[in-house]
């Protein structure tokens, strides 16, 4: 059986492992950080909160840098096709 503060332990490493993430694997980055969301639901402390906090940063930073990366490899996509160097 699960201790008292094993749930907002496991969602606090989530929330810090998805803002970490969102750099690198932002997809990844976003499972887990919801992930850390429905794991600090499960208790009302306050290493939760915070928990909960940080994998809605998670969230919101992979989002953000998946945007990014899309419209990155869209625009020099684009800008390969019009300049091929063959």
């Amino acid at each position: 059986m699960a201790k008292d503060g094993d749930f907002s332990d496991v969602s606090y490493v989530l929330g810090i492992l998805s803002i970490a993430l969102a750099f690198f694997q932002p997809i990844a980055a976003f499972i887990i950080g919801i992930i850390g969301i429905v794991q600090s639901r499960k208790q009302k402390t306050p290493l939760s909160a915070r928990a909960k906090k940080l994998s809605i940063i998670g969230i919101v930073v992979s989002i953000i840098f998946f945007i990014v990366t899309i419209a990155l490899t869209a625009y020099f996509t684009l800008k390969g096709l019009k300049n091929p160097l063959i």
